[in-house]
């Protein structure tokens, strides 16, 4: 949430919607059905629309690449609206699958990166209860001032600058109204829409949708409780103690609950009010380093990362340091995920597919199949054409949207976690262009990256050489055991024991697509006979055989018609 001061005129969309705007889940108490009618009409319309985006019939003007494209867009954004006028739920959701390129349309990610909470502020006497009821005083008897007029106000909560009776200046975060109430009825609905996507023939296929369902329901949560954000800002606070270009804001537990969170005030220029930060006299270029420094630190040293640094919950003090805010949604990589990190890193040294594939599976990032021939190409693919270029000449947003491209038809199932890193780099890497044209992440992360690769700091300092005199033992024993195993081989052969079966699934595909045309040519005579024979009986008058002959010619076409959509689904089998 955002609630930045910056020196120069306020940005549009800074202060709360305080207009007139109202929306049937903005109060206290909510209409189940109601909920469900809304939420279902949103549902089945987006079903419709998905299911006809398949017919090429429906394309006015006969059907192309780009007019379904441009169809896609157009979706794309009334999703991102329907989400905002369903609340506060589906706002988290959108903002949470916007980091899901590897399941979903690149139209429809670009369209929900720019969902925003634009929602309406709650009334100050609600704020006022909500304080009193969480900590059994009155805002006069904790606060000295408090200004009823938020700073900012999104889905979950608003701002409210504030100052305490010992003098230190505040924000007090409030949370709105009914929240858990609402998440309760919202989240039993969306695990009956998951269910129904699991089992779904088309879109449930190698679609893990109840564990993105959990994943989203654990954040979401999270999310509501702001003692948890509290404990994430101190945690955060103190990862950045020893760096004197950070500014972390101080929690005062004292004055913080479940529903408020009150915080150290913190005033700064928007990292992406450019103007604003040079009429203050600081270096852009040198903002943009630091900006991608402070998110390396986080992931390698750290473990524990700021996992929504849009440019809102960045900004930059009048000396130059850089303010962190909103720590409601952090990511934590575990100790073991470094060491299969680092074997993927190996195998990408050596651009040794089948490692990385065996890598990928240990990190959960891969599902296992019984023919990974199609993953490893599609790996050998990306280290052909993605390692091409220096390291430092590469760009996160060109390297994670073409990973996505080429994972949609594959099993690769990315982790949050690694969703939520890739978002956040391609997010500061953006952030540090605005502030310099010639800014290059991938740039500033090499010398992190040899970090890793040589583990500096001691605790695995002989890694290259202990993955070397791996390497070494692996091919001497393999070279020793190699003639032996050809002898038992050539065994085998002679005795018959062993059988060779080739299986293209290709051929497959065609021959079971021959004998379904040969069925549709069949059944394409039958309705012609049936038709044929109607008409000579109803000409002479034999009206009932004619009704017969009809009634056959339907049944007919009934399964003329089944077969010429499993001849589709065999064309766009891949």
């Amino acid at each position: 949430m955002e609630y930045v001061q910056a020196s120069a005129s306020p940005p549009p969309g800074a202060r709360p919607d305080n207009g007139k705007t109202k929306y049937r889940w903005n109060r206290e108490n909510y209409s189940r059905n109601r909920r469900r009618f809304d939420i279902w009409v949103f549902v089945l319309t987006l079903l419709f629309q998905l299911w006809r985006d398949g017919k090429r019939w429906s394309y006015i003007g006969g059907y192309s690449d780009e007019k379904r494209q441009r169809r896609r867009k157009n979706q794309a954004a009334w999703i991102r609206e329907s989400l905002l006028e369903l609340g506060p739920t589906f706002i988290k959701v959108g903002q949470l699958f916007s980091t899901r390129a590897d399941l979903f349309p690149v139209e429809y990610v670009e369209e929900l990166s720019k969902l925003q909470d634009r929602v309406p502020a709650f009334d100050y006497e609600q704020v006022a209860s909500i304080i009193q009821e969480d900590s059994g005083k009155t805002i006069a008897e904790l606060f000295s001032s408090f200004d009823p007029t938020p700073l900012a106000a999104a889905s979950l909560g608003q701002v409210h600058k504030a100052q305490l009776r010992t003098g230190e200046e505040v924000v007090v975060k409030v949370q709105r109204p009914g929240l858990k109430k609402l998440f309760t009825i919202d989240l039993a609905i969306l695990r009956r829409i998951a269910q129904y996507f699991q089992n779904h023939p088309r879109w449930g296929r190698g679609r893990d949708w109840l564990g993105i369902y959990d994943e989203c329901c654990r954040i979401l949560w999270e999310e509501t409780d702001y003692l948890s954000e509290g404990r994430s800002a101190d945690t955060f606070r103190r990862n950045f103690r020893a760096v004197d270009w950070v500014q972390v804001p101080r929690v005062y537990w004292r004055y913080s609950s479940p529903r408020v969170l009150t915080l150290e005030y913190s005033p700064g220029i928007k990292i992406s009010h450019y103007e604003a930060l040079e009429a203050a006299g600081l270096d852009r270029k040198l903002l943009a380093r630091l900006g991608a420094e402070a998110y390396l630190r986080q992931l390698l040293e750290d473990g524990f990362f700021h996992a929504d640094p849009h440019p809102g919950n960045l900004a930059v003090s009048a000396d130059g340091k850089l303010i962190f805010y909103d720590f409601g949604m952090m990511g934590k990589i575990k100790a073991n995920v470094r060491e299969q990190l680092m074997e993927t890193l190996f195998g990408i040294a050596q651009k040794n597919a089948d490692r990385i594939v065996d890598s990928l599976i240990e990190l959960g990032a891969l599902a296992p199949t019984g023919d990974m021939g199609p993953v490893r190409r599609s790996v050998q693919y990306m280290l052909d054409n993605f390692m091409d270029k220096p390291f430092e000449e590469q760009s996160i947003a060109a390297i994670s949207d073409d990973l996505y491209e080429i994972v949609q038809d594959q099993p690769f199932r990315f982790p949050a976690t690694f969703t939520f890193v890739m978002r956040a780099f391609s997010t500061l890497e953006g952030v540090g262009k605005g502030l310099d044209p010639d800014f290059n992440f991938m740039e500033v992360a090499q010398p992190f990256a040899l970090q890793i690769m040589t583990d500096s700091n001691g605790s695995n300092g002989n890694s290259i050489l202990d993955e070397l005199g791996r390497q070494a033992a692996s091919v001497g024993s393999t070279a020793l055991g190699l003639p032996r195993r050809l002898e038992d081989t050539l065994e085998k052969l002679e005795r018959g024991d062993i059988r060779v079966r080739v299986r293209s699934t290709e051929s497959d595909r065609i021959l079971r697509r021959n004998g379904t045309i040969q069925l549709l040519t069949n059944y394409t005579l039958l309705v012609a006979a049936f038709t044929l024979s109607a008409t000579i009986l109803f000409v002479n008058s034999k009206f009932w055989l004619a009704a017969i002959a009809i009634a056959a010619a339907g049944v007919s076409i009934v399964g003329l018609v089944r077969l010429w959509r499993r001849v589709d689904r065999l064309d766009r089998m891949p």
